[in-house]
C-alpha cells in the first residue's frame, strides 16, 4: 500500500461512522506486534520512543530527525496508516511547523500532529493567535502533501486546567484546517463531551492517564472519534519488566517468567503468521 493509499484509508476512518482505537507504538517490533493483533491504524508516541533511548518525554535534546527516523521505522513494519507525534512541529515559528508537516509525508506517514505546548516552562502554552497561525501553516502543508492533520491543546498537560480556553483554541483549530482536535488530559467523562459538543471535526481521545474503566463504548457515546493511548502502553510494558527486574533482585526468585511472552509467539508477529 503506498503512502496516499494509507492517507486515504485514514480518512476513511474518521469519516465512518462510530469511533476506533488508534493505539501508540514506539518502536518496529510494536507496531508489527499491533498490526497484527488486528488494530486498523496506529500513532506514534514521543513518550515511548524516549523512554527507549533513555530520556524523558519532551526532552529538549530529542531532535525533529530523530522523531522522524522512528516514525519512518514504525511506518515500514506495517501497511497500516501511521500518524506520527511531531510534538510542536519542533519550532515556532508557523512556517517551521508546515517544513516538519512536509518531512512527515516524506517519512511515509499518514497523519501527524502539532501541539500549542511551547517547550518553555515559564511560558508554557503558545499564546492564542500565534498557535492558530502555527495551525494554519500545518494545515496548509498537510493538505497540500496529504496527510490527517491533528491539532493538540495542551492545556491540561501543563497547569492550566481551563475546558473554555481549550474548546476556544480546539474551535479555532478547526476552523484554521485541522482534520482532527485533540486536548490530552481532560478530566473526565463531562469535559470529553463538552469538548466533543463544541467543535465540528473528529476529537482524539487520550486513555491511559486516568479514568482507566473508561470504555471505548462509553468514550463513543459521548462523541469521541479516536481513541489514543498515548505513552502508556510503553510504562505498561516498563511494569512488567520492573516488576520482574524487583522480583529477581529482592526475592531470588523467576516466576515473573510465567507471563512472559514465548519466543515462538513473538516470532510469529514478527512474520505474520
Amino acid at each position: 500500500m503506498t503512502r496516499e493509499e494509507k492517507y486515504e484509508t485514514f480518512k476513511d476512518l474518521h469519516e465512518r461512522p462510530g469511533a476506533f482505537v488508534i493505539p501508540n507504538p514506539w518502536d518496529a517490533v510494536t507496531a508489527k506486534i499491533l498490526t497484527q493483533l488486528g488494530y486498523e491504524a496506529l500513532a506514534t508516541t514521543s513518550a515511548g520512543y524516549a523512554f527507549s533511548t533513555g530520556r524523558q518525554d519532551s526532552a529538549p535534546e530529542i531532535t525533529r530527525d530523530e522523531i522522524l527516523v522512528n516514525a519512518r521505522s514504525i511506518a515500514a513494519a506495517t501497511h497500516l496508516p501511521v500518524s506520527a507525534d511531531l510534538q510542536n512541529g519542533f519550532g515556532d515559528r508557523p512556517e517551521v511547523c508546515a517544513e516538519t508537516i512536509r518531512l512527515a509525508c516524506e517519512a511515509g506517514l499518514a497523519g501527524g500532529s502539532i501541539e500549542d505546548a511551547s517547550g518553555d516552562a515559564k511560558h508554557p502554552i503558545y499564546e492564542f493567535d500565534l498557535a492558530v497561525d502555527r495551525v494554519e501553516a500545518a494545515a496548509r502543508a498537510a493538505h497540500e502533501y496529504g496527510l490527517v492533520l491533528t491539532a493538540r491543546a495542551e492545556n491540561f498537560l501543563h497547569g492550566r486546567p481551563d475546558l473554555d480556553d481549550t474548546m476556544r483554541r480546539l474551535q479555532a483549530f478547526a476552523d484554521a484546517g485541522a482534520d482532527v482536535v485533540y486536548a490530552p488530559g481532560l478530566p473526565g467523562l463531562d469535559a470529553i463531551r463538552m469538548v466533543c459538543k463544541s467543535v465540528n471535526k473528529p476529537v482524539n481521545v487520550l486513555m491511559g492517564l486516568k479514568d482507566a474503566r473508561l470504555s471505548v463504548a462509553e468514550l463513543e457515546a459521548v462523541g469521541a472519534k479516536r481513541i489514543s493511548v498515548g505513552g502508556s502502553f510503553a510504562r505498561a510494558a516498563l511494569g512488567a519488566f520492573l516488576r520482574a527486574a524487583r522480583e529477581v533482585k529482592e526475592q531470588g526468585t523467576f516466576t515473573y517468567a510465567e507471563n512472559a511472552v514465548s519466543s515462538a509467539e513473538i516470532a510469529g508477529f514478527m512474520t505474520g503468521d
